[in-house]
């Protein structure tokens, strides 16, 4: 075994068009969680669509955790189901299409309290489509890179990510946030708001634009992988895949107990991460008086040290190992995240929130390298599927506590505190979790 502190090595590169257009759809799908999950419509819910910001905020949170309760029902069942049938293109496909068609579907959520439960409901849609096709995705990274290269793929992948949700802020910024008058004759008064809904068309068309490479030129599956010899009738696939996906479960703690504490520990920090992600846009409009304009700006700084951060950390990953990546992860974003929670001051914010955000990618890209290198090859899909679900089990734990405090408090501050209840947990587990690395290149 290589251990860490090795350099990794230099062979066995991959193939450019198959890894170029899996990371391009990291590029792709990108737009949708920074515009509408995070810093553009989740903001407009809040202070246009909802009656108040604390009443958008509670209904934003409970409407997150449905969709987290969803995401974990579903991933690791189809998950399994995909992986009896070999083919995760197809689903891949089926799921990015909802979450394109429901996102466009956003911009006629008009800022009027009648249209809340429109958005609640299409939001809820779009979003567990999104995380469901992140299981078949990440399930095809050993499709377009070795065992040797999976960091740097996955990692340069997050970073071109970060990238393609900085240009997606970019644009819906400067061509409808700020444009004056804006594009297409779009009403931009208080009673229509159309630029600022009209990103949502963007996010729906960036994806369908960006992702389509993937279904191209990656492989439906990777070369250690055992081909089905006769495909399985629909239900008898169905079947099979449920059956594999409760031995997996049942088994698991006494096959594999160094996995699942991986598992465990992901889900706590994803829990504190997601919530973050869906409420960051959201605090800085309540509690700092950010306006629309200003929250993307800030999200494109985010992004920018959020690339760089996952960009640098990708080589870290193949040299000192995932969990030791992490765990780096981690603690930046514990320090920082705790400074953000006692600054009032606005630049203090903009200082403390762009050093986190160097800490994102290191948190979750080495997490999707070590699941690639853990699952045995034949149930990659499946592995990913409990993967999503240890990010997802409990997500709707997170904006519910977050909600729940706001709602009691009417403090966005005390409920953005609560976050901190699930990533000190998780980093402390995973100081336990032990890393495996790929053989040395003979020389």
């Amino acid at each position: 075994m290589r251990g860490p502190g090795a350099p990794p090595p230099a062979g066995d590169a991959p193939r450019f068009a198959p890894a170029a257009a899996w990371c391009l759809y990291d590029w792709a799908n990108s737009a949708f969680p920074t515009v509408i999950a995070t810093f553009v419509f989740s903001a407009y819910f809040t202070k246009a669509v909802a009656e108040t910001p604390e009443q958008g905020t509670t209904l934003w949170a409970w409407a997150t955790a449905l969709s987290g309760l969803l995401i974990a029902i579903l991933s690791p069942t189809l998950g399994a189901i995909a992986d009896r049938g070999r083919r995760r293109k197809p689903w891949l496909a089926a799921f990015s299409l909802l979450t394109i068609v429901s996102s466009g579907l956003l911009y006629f959520v008009a800022p009027d309290p009648s249209f809340a439960l429109l958005g609640l409901l299409l939001v809820v849609i779009a979003n567990t489509a999104f995380e469901v096709g992140i299981v078949f995705y990440n399930a095809l990274l050993p499709a377009v890179a070795s065992e040797r290269w999976l960091g740097r793929i996955s990692g340069w992948a997050w970073g071109l990510g970060y990238a393609g949700g900085l240009a997606g802020l970019v644009i819906a910024l400067f061509l409808f946030v700020q444009a004056d008058p804006p594009p297409f004759g779009l009403d931009p008064g208080e009673d229509a708001l159309e630029n600022i809904r009209a990103t949502c068309l963007l996010v729906a068309v960036w994806y369908a634009a960006f992702a389509w490479p993937l279904f191209l030129w990656v492989p439906d599956g990777a070369p250690d992988e055992d081909r089905p010899t006769a495909r399985l009738p629909v239900l008898a696939t169905v079947r099979q895949g449920l059956a594999t996906l409760w031995a997996s479960l049942r088994t698991l703690p006494r096959r594999d107990p160094n996995l699942l504490r991986f598992l465990i520990a992901r889900m706590l920090y994803t829990d504190g991460l997601n919530t973050l992600f869906a409420f960051g846009g959201i605090y800085a409009a309540g509690t700092f008086g950010m306006g629309f304009d200003q929250i993307v700006l800030f999200g494109i700084a985010m992004n920018i040290a959020a690339g760089l951060g996952a960009a640098a950390f990708a080589w870290v990953d193949d040299w000192i190992g995932s969990r030791a990546t992490v765990i780096i992860g981690l603690l930046g974003m514990t320090g920082f995240g705790i400074g953000i929670l006692l600054v009032e001051d606005v630049t203090w914010f903009w200082i403390l929130g762009l050093s986190m955000s160097v800490f994102f990618g290191p948190v979750q890209a080495p997490s999707r390298t070590l699941m690639a290198r853990l699952a045995p090859p034949e149930m990659r899909a499946e592995m990913f599927g409990l993967f999503a679900l240890s990010g997802r089990i409990t997500a709707f734990m997170g904006p519910l506590v977050l909600g729940w405090v706001v709602a009691l408090t009417g403090s966005q501050r005390l409920g953005m505190a609560s976050i901190l209840l699930f990533l000190i947990p998780g980093l402390l587990l995973m100081l336990t979790v032990r890393d495996r690395m790929p053989e040395p290149v003979a020389r």
